[in-house]
């Protein structure tokens, strides 16, 4: 039985434009830089969004602090990185965040590698593989 595949539509258009600001970059730029460039896109393509979100407005358990650098259209969390390459920890912060926040799907991106491999990161709860 084929599983479905979360938010696809969106994730495909995110990582597109993700591409997009890597290509229009380069490699070498700070995650701020990489953010302001990813929101122009955001608003020239008029896709809802809130830069550096912070989780406690959804958090069920209200956990205050945690700040996430885009949610999108209140579905799809996007942490960007621009460092040599991802760690576990980064992977485990966007399963905390995901949890926290009861959302399916997150978006880890390191613009400092030279050909862009996003990473998608789902939320356990929903992740059909491991039930």
């Amino acid at each position: 039985m084929p599983r479905e595949i979360i938010h696809k539509e969106l994730c495909y258009e995110i990582v597109g434009i993700c591409f997009n600001v890597h290509t229009r970059l380069g490699r070498f730029c700070s995650e701020r830089q990489y953010c302001d460039e990813f929101e122009k896109q955001l608003l020239e393509r008029k896709i809802k969004f809130e830069r550096e979100f912070l989780l406690e407005k959804l958090e069920t358990n209200n956990i205050k602090g945690n700040r996430v650098d885009f949610i999108i259209e209140g579905v799809l969390l996007t942490d960007f990185k621009a460092k040599k390459f991802i760690t576990k920890e980064d992977y485990t912060q966007m399963q905390r965040y995901l949890q926290s926040a009861d959302l399916k799907l997150g978006l880890i991106v390191n613009f400092r590698e030279t050909y862009l491999k996003p990473k998608r990161v789902i939320n356990p709860k929903y992740d059909k593989t491991h039930s």
